[in-house]
């Protein structure tokens, strides 16, 4: 059988055989053909004789060093743009074959480069595919590692020739979706490791976006990206670096964000929220209790959070914290039975979504952690009791009080001062806070260990 066969039938018959590494090396031959007779190819047959290029392609280092030797990237391209408009399948058939001869080795990875950046690659991403959205990533995230990959990323992020292609990619997964991990790992080497988060952000503020959002300012593409580089993160944290840059760039969007989002009205959903302010909000803010959290393989790298302990970081969380009603627990319980009508609540903000306060603990309590300057600081801005009354459950903060208690943990470990301060809060006998109490409970120190825990009155 030959691919020159004009008969479907027999391409059928070569991509079934060829789905074997025995079979890709029975037909190490019929590439050279294939690649001939690609560019005289109508549509049906070319989508057939890229399938079987993929195949072909697919972990058989011959093939792949033939692919390259024989102009194959440039062939392939060459074919799939000849049609006045690129079908899905078509596309999607030739980033495989591509994907499959980048990943040979650098030598592979250059050749597929020059064949298709900057204007092959722009083509690609202006298909609104999931189905070609993930082996365009593979080709990007590919290319721009090994050896050669930090020149080939340096002109992925260039603004003008490689930025609006990563803006299509993410406007299509924003819209589409998409299943493989690819476009987490390029976007992460693009944002944090190549330190564009901030370029490729604003680059999503597009003026002819016709996203009407609560904030004029964010879309869904912006929580996209947010949310993305979050689950990488938080889901491979011993597998990349995070720098100094990134963590303050994310820090500074917070900021904004706060700035932006209406602390009056109480959430009911957990992230994402469907309003893109809160979203940027909440996203930045689970980013940053990670960041807090990252440690370097590299003993002598610092930790991006020192570098933002430097910036009023925690004074600025604990200000955030103060500035919300008390828990749910607390509020039902204040003076008078008057609850969510108590004077006292009259200014204070409420979370923007089901799970803010828990994020903001959850952050202070990265930060403590071994921290000892933090610790002090905290105390200094009087924040202990803050700290405490957090260590309660809330019905619109899940886990909140086990990160509280976390919280409260690293506030007072190996710190004699801070517990010394606990300690007479109470004229040496448990610290109750009059919300806490009120409700049943109390924080004590436990004699042995030295550290906090919660304990219920009604059982002692």
């Amino acid at each position: 059988m030959s691919p020159s066969d004009d008969g479907e039938e027999t391409l059928a018959a070569l991509i079934e055989a060829s789905r074997t590494p025995e079979g890709r090396e029975g037909l190490s031959d019929v590439l050279d053909d294939t690649l001939f007779l690609l560019p005289a190819s109508p549509s049906r047959l070319l989508l057939l004789r890229l399938r079987l290029l993929r195949n072909l392609l697919a972990g058989h280092e011959l093939n792949q060093y033939a692919f390259i030797e024989r102009c194959g990237p440039a062939a392939v391209a060459a074919s799939v743009l000849s049609f006045p408009s690129l079908a899905p399948d078509v596309a999607r058939a030739a980033l495989q074959a591509l994907g499959n001869a980048a990943l040979a080795g650098e030598f592979h990875r250059n050749a597929v480069w020059e064949a298709l950046f900057p204007e092959v690659l722009q083509e690609f991403a202006g298909l609104r595919d999931q189905g070609v959205l993930d082996p365009l990533c593979m080709v990007l995230d590919t290319c721009c590692g090994g050896e050669g990959g930090r020149g080939r990323l340096e002109e992925l992020c260039h603004e003008e020739l490689g930025l609006p292609i990563l803006v299509q990619v993410v406007t299509t997964a924003s819209q589409v979706g998409h299943k493989e991990e690819w476009l987490e790992w390029l976007l992460f080497k693009v944002c944090v490791e190549e330190q564009k988060f901030e370029s490729l952000f604003y680059a999503l503020c597009s003026t002819n976006d016709v996203e009407h959002t609560d904030s004029g300012e964010y879309n869904a593409k912006h929580v996209f990206l947010l949310g993305t580089l979050s689950r990488c993160l938080n889901s491979h944290p011993k597998e990349v670096t995070v720098s100094d840059g990134f963590a303050h760039d994310v820090f500074n969007l917070h900021k904004h964000a706060a700035e932006t989002v209406n602390f009056t009205h109480r959430g009911t959903s957990p992230l994402p929220t469907g309003s893109p302010a809160i979203d940027v909000l909440g996203y930045t803010l689970q980013l940053l209790r990670d960041i807090c959290a990252w440690e370097s393989t590299s003993s002598d790298t610092q930790r991006p959070v020192d570098s933002l302990l430097q910036t009023g970081f925690v004074q600025r969380l604990l200000r955030y914290l103060g500035e919300l009603e008390p828990p749910s627990t607390i509020r039902k319980s204040m003076a008078g039975g008057q609850g969510d009508n108590h004077p006292a609540l009259e200014n204070a903000k409420v979370c923007p979504y089901i799970g803010y306060r828990r994020d903001l603990i959850a952050v202070i309590a990265n930060c403590l952690n071994g921290r000892k300057k933090v610790q002090d600081e905290i105390r200094q801005l009087g924040g202990i009791m803050l700290l405490l009354q957090q260590c309660v459950i809330d019905e619109d903060n899940p886990y909140l009080r086990e990160w509280g208690l976390l919280a409260v943990k690293n506030l007072l470990e190996e710190n004699e001062e801070n517990q010394k301060e606990v300690s007479e809060l109470e004229m040496q006998e448990p610290v109750i806070t009059p919300e806490i109490a009120n409700i049943g409970l109390k924080v004590e120190i436990d004699k042995e260990t030295g550290r906090p825990k919660l304990v219920n009155t009604s059982d002692t």
